[in-house]
């Protein structure tokens, strides 16, 4: 995976396929590799060049630990976008990932072809609030959760109770999250925890341009379904489907669904909005 200096830091990046340029922006802590199990071989195999990023914070890139912001994402992806040449280009997150693609389209709409949001929301909550300064105390005062507690939280939080039901399907995530709660978490996932959310942006949203699509997930405790709705009614002619039986981690949990509807409004296969 190359990486190049942009925007003052170095990005690490990866791209696979022909076509179309789609630039995926991972959440809060995760790398870019996260989509390479289900998303990017199923947008290459439907004729898009597919770009990863870690965003800084998430190492081989720049950890940046002394702070960040949504705007310097915003401007590293900009940057990112022009250096591979793919303008315009169709941009994708998740989470925090997607409130990147929804401040890019509105400062650069010149560089975004299509915009999609998974897991949106466009103004601060109490819950998620609450739930970001603990993640953030927990860092600062050096403390872990045993392993087991934190995966069975982790499993909890990001998971869909359907998912949850099938002792086989919950004993795998919990083995995955098990093994991520025994890394200490760095100071790059610490910056990335303490950037300002508190602004609401749905009024601000009103003015992107480019064709959108918002993407909820049924059962997502972290960012409400309809929180994604409020943003896809926030932006004039965005699309909105939600995926049912999955939770924050809905491209992992039902990654078929979740690509079906990403490929179908990609390739203009849907474009009527709801």
């Amino acid at each position: 995976m190359p990486i190049a200096t942009l925007n003052g830091i170095r990005l690490n990046y990866d791209v696979t396929g022909e076509g179309p340029l789609v630039l995926l922006i991972m959440g809060t802590g995760s790398p870019g590799r996260v989509w390479r199990t289900y998303q990017v071989p199923a947008l290459v195999k439907a004729g898009f060049r597919v770009a990863t990023v870690d965003n800084r914070g998430i190492a081989p890139s720049d950890e940046c630990a002394g702070g960040m912001s949504i705007d310097d994402l915003v401007a590293d992806t900009v940057a990112l976008i022009e250096h591979l040449g793919g303008t315009p280009t169709h941009v994708v997150g998740t989470s925090m990932g997607s409130r990147v693609v929804a401040e890019l389209a509105l400062a650069r709409p010149d560089l975004v072809a299509k915009a999609v949001m998974l897991a949106a929301t466009g103004r601060p909550h109490p819950m998620a609030h609450t739930l970001n300064l603990g993640e953030q105390a927990l860092h600062d005062q050096g403390m872990k959760l045993p392993a087991p507690y934190a995966a069975a939280i982790k499993a909890t939080l990001n998971l869909s109770p359907h998912t949850l039901e099938d002792p086989d399907r919950a004993q795998e995530w919990l083995d995955i999250f098990e093994f991520s709660a025994a890394a200490t978490p760095s100071a790059g996932v610490r910056a990335q925890l303490g950037m300002d959310r508190s602004h609401d942006r749905l009024a601000d949203y009103a003015r992107i341009t480019v064709p959108s699509l918002v993407i909820g997930f049924a059962d997502d405790r972290m960012t409400p379904a309809v929180f994604g709705r409020e943003v896809a009614d926030a932006i004039p002619s965005a699309r909105y489907e939600e995926i049912e039986h999955c939770g924050h981690f809905g491209y992992l949990e039902r990654p078929d669904e979740v690509n079906s509807v990403l490929i179908d409004f990609l390739t203009g296969r849907t474009t009527t909005p709801r």
